[in-house]
């Protein structure tokens, strides 16, 4: 195209002269950098309907892994969880007794009621570590509530009535086991508790931390911003109506936004939380009262 442009240029200038030749060169010359220019656009032009094309072949794929984490993957989690407590239960009711009494003294009138201040009032952690034990009973009131609050958006159960966008406690459940997760992560990375802790404790801890934290966002958005988050407690009801319902519908029928995304990296969290589960040390919450119980007889 230049060479075109200037071969025009020079035999204007031979037929009018130099002064008019040079305009026109002026002219071909502007001609074919507007000439680049097009050119240039209609590449990036080519390199964006590419680029769509791409996102167009791949979405399926990602929608299908989306709805892999959203449904199947959660159903298979929570079995494998179910499955791997009561085997690990097992396992660990049908051991060998100890050879050594597990019993203190002295012994109480009330073993049961003994054994139940115990695992929900910790007074020996108490007298000792105080500030632990304040965070503990922070979280452990919190995470309780927070399992209301989910199954308060089942359609069958009302804790906070249904036209509300807030969850049970408008936001500040998410505060009380966020704040005292983060106590707990870095009291890993302080003598004496460093020493004991392995590479599983931290990523226990991470694991859960951003499981909240994403479910924090949610939350927080519905119940602490002008608009409310972009997926309300109403569509979050519709998505675990077709779960309790094995109806495996496609969530996204009833979940719209793009922020969607949050939901399924929650989702995931909570699969892999609840395949680790049988085989962490969050497993104690079913064996405390039956170890105090014991130790109490």
């Amino acid at each position: 195209m230049n060479a075109l442009f200037s071969l025009a240029a020079s035999a204007v200038q031979h037929l009018t002269g130099a002064k008019l030749g040079s305009f026109w060169s002026k002219a071909a010359l502007i001609l074919s950098e507007s000439a680049d220019a097009t050119s240039g656009a209609t590449v990036a032009a080519d390199a964006t309907s590419g680029a769509t094309a791409a996102a167009v072949a791949v979405s399926p794929f990602l929608n299908a892994i989306e709805y892999t984490i959203v449904v199947p993957l959660l159903y298979f989690s929570v079995l494998f969880c179910i499955v791997g407590i009561i085997w690990r239960l097992y396992k660990i009711l049908g051991a060998p007794p100890a050879p050594y009494s597990l019993k203190i003294y002295p012994s109480s009138k009330s073993p049961g009621l003994g054994a139940l201040k115990d695992t929900f009032a910790m007074p020996q952690l108490r007298r000792h570590k105080p500030l632990f034990w304040v965070f503990l009973v922070i979280f452990h009131i919190s995470l309780i509530m927070l399992l209301l609050g989910h199954l308060d958006i089942l359609p069958s159960i009302s804790i906070v009535p249904e036209s509300s966008r807030h969850m049970v406690g408008a936001g500040l459940v998410g505060v009380g086991v966020t704040v005292p997760l983060l106590y707990f992560l870095f009291r890993r990375f302080r003598t004496p508790v460093r020493e004991l802790s392995v590479p599983a404790d931290y990523l226990l801890l991470i694991l859960i931390l951003f499981l909240f934290l994403f479910g924090d966002l949610m939350s927080w958005g519905n119940s602490w911003t002008p608009n409310g988050f972009v997926m309300t407690k109403q569509d979050f009801s519709l998505y675990f109506q077709g779960l309790a319902q094995f109806t495996f519908a496609d969530p996204r029928a009833v979940l719209p936004g793009s922020h969607y995304h949050f939901l399924v990296i929650h989702v995931l969290l909570a699969d892999l939380f609840f395949i680790v589960l049988p085989f962490s040390k969050i497993l104690h919450a079913f064996l405390s009262y039956p170890i105090n119980l014991l130790r109490r007889k």
